[in-house]
């Protein structure tokens, strides 16, 4: 593990593939011109149009596609790690992709791909939202933990943030870092947003770089923005404000081997050892 700059980037996405490619392209720019080694970018960071259905029409084989190939060719021009937000991935259902996240090593080389686990098929409390996520996207099944040059990575995906035990699998690779591209609605992130982020930071003992969409969508959906870096100890080392910008932070290895051998909160787990009453 050694010491590097984190970077979430926050967009305000819309309908046209080609303009948020261009706008991510600017945004991956600059956090290499601030000296990150790692870069999130937001789910539906190449598209967020009105509705799942023009979603599912974008959707690329895997393995192959301009959304792809963007990442692949953006991660080797700017020397990034890229966490590539969630594009639509064609599943063995037609109109039901998945929302995948890849992860692009520096070099351009997909290195990993997490299918988001939970779906958001919900209503909002005392609002008109609802929302039914599964009806258009193919639920992932399985956690993504991998190596990297800083430490091992986890990836996890907005709605999975309300999941703690999707976490906590990921300690059987010993995350340092955890990933979140997100596009929390504007009432559910003022609500909840930074309490679960810093939850999930402290109780893993790991740095959560959360990139969120920020700002008005075609079909007036409204997201929160506010992507954050948040540190071991639950400290917001950086957040973005309401619209596009990007935001970087330092990961500290000696700071977070010396917290988790002072505070081993991590080996005092023993629900795994308990057996269950009744």
């Amino acid at each position: 593990m050694s010491n590097i700059r984190l970077a979430a980037v926050q967009m305000t996405s819309g309908d046209d593939v080609a303009a948020n490619l261009a706008a991510a392209r600017l945004q991956l720019q600059a956090a290499a011109r601030h000296g990150a080694r790692l870069a999130v970018l937001p789910e539906n960071f190449a598209c967020m149009p009105a509705s799942e259905s023009a979603r599912a029409g974008i959707a690329e084989a895997d393995g192959s596609g301009p959304i792809q190939d963007f990442l692949a060719t953006a991660a080797r021009e700017c020397g990034l790690w890229i966490v590539g937000g969630t594009i639509p991935i064609a599943s063995a259902e037609a109109g039901r992709p998945y929302a995948a996240c890849g992860v692009w090593d520096d070099q351009g080389r997909r290195v990993g791909r997490y299918d988001k686990m939970h779906l958001f098929d919900v209503r909002v409390p005392d609002s008109a939202e609802a929302y039914r996520e599964s009806a258009r996207t193919m639920p992932g099944n399985a956690p993504l933990t991998l190596d990297t040059p800083f430490g091992a990575l986890g990836v996890a995906v907005c709605y999975d943030l309300r999941f703690p035990e999707l976490f906590r699998a990921m300690l059987e690779r010993e995350v340092s870092i955890i990933a979140l591209p997100a596009a929390f609605t504007q009432r559910t992130g003022q609500a909840h947003w930074h309490t679960l982020l810093k939850a999930r930071a402290i109780e893993n003992l790991a740095y959560v770089v959360a990139a969120a969409q920020g700002g008005e969508h075609p079909g007036g959906r409204h997201t929160y923005g506010h992507s954050l870096i948040v540190g071991p100890w639950g400290e917001v080392l950086a957040e973005a404000g309401a619209g596009p910008g990007v935001v970087t932070a330092t990961l500290d290895a000696d700071y977070l081997l010396r917290l988790r051998a002072q505070f081993p909160v991590l080996s005092h787990r023993r629900l795994d050892q308990a057996r269950v009453a009744g």
